[in-house]
């Protein structure tokens, strides 16, 4: 039996906003998830639109899984993520976007990832996402022209989680783009944990989110 692998799309971008406030992936929105991957046996791969170092946000070090994650080959890998572009999304069993709020950056709107997303949702893959994660999915079109998220049930960062927190720095309001592009979007109170999986569709609403990510994508890698 194959081991499964996820593909773990990462930003690179350090930088957000007029206030050029610092940025990059959420720290405990890959080392949660990673922790439940590692502990069933799933591998992990790290890319970014640039390879490399993708930098860092958000790092608890009172968060035992977070500073466990500093220790890992795991963690060296992503310190040498690879280029998007000579990654092949169909190598793999599933793709999952960390969120932060780099991805607004270079995330959101990429063609590269774009294409990474369909022709994953395409090929039969479990596509997931966490937090701002899901911004991936914008612009995403599927071969009848239609939206990839129209009518899809799934979680993002919410609005009220947004205001308050990174509404000066965004440069759109998530929740409110997904459901311009038709997703059946549903968020709990913010800051608490709500996962919603809608076939091979997986996504988490905020940072307390990582881990049921990964339960979740345990389970559909199950069924593989």
């Amino acid at each position: 039996m194959s081991v499964p692998y996820v593909l773990f799309v990462v930003t690179n971008a350090a930088v957000i906003g007029p206030n050029n406030r610092p940025t990059g992936f959420f720290f405990p929105e890959i080392a949660h998830p990673f922790a439940v991957l590692d502990r069933a046996g799933v591998a992990v791969e790290f890319c970014s639109p640039l390879g490399g170092r993708p930098p860092e946000d958000g790092f608890d070090a009172d968060d035992a899984e977070q500073t466990a994650f500093l220790d890992t080959k795991a963690y060296r890998r992503l310190g040498r993520s690879r280029r998007l572009a000579e990654v092949d999304v169909v190598d793999y069993d599933a793709v999952f976007v960390p969120g932060g709020l780099g991805p607004m950056v270079d995330i959101t709107g990429n063609p590269e990832v774009q294409d990474t997303v369909r022709r994953a949702w395409d090929a039969g893959l479990i596509v997931s996402a966490v937090c701002h994660g899901p911004s991936a999915f914008l612009g995403v079109t599927l071969a009848d022209g239609s939206p990839f998220v129209r009518g899809r049930k799934l979680t993002s960062f919410s609005t009220a989680e947004e205001d308050g927190y990174a509404d000066k720095d965004v440069p759109f309001d998530l929740e409110a783009a997904l459901r311009a592009e038709g997703a059946l979007y549903t968020a709990t109170e913010p800051w608490h944990p709500q996962l919603v999986v809608d076939g091979r569709l997986i996504t988490g609403q905020n940072p307390q989110s990582g881990s049921l990510v990964g339960e979740a994508l345990v389970d559909a890698l199950k069924r593989v």
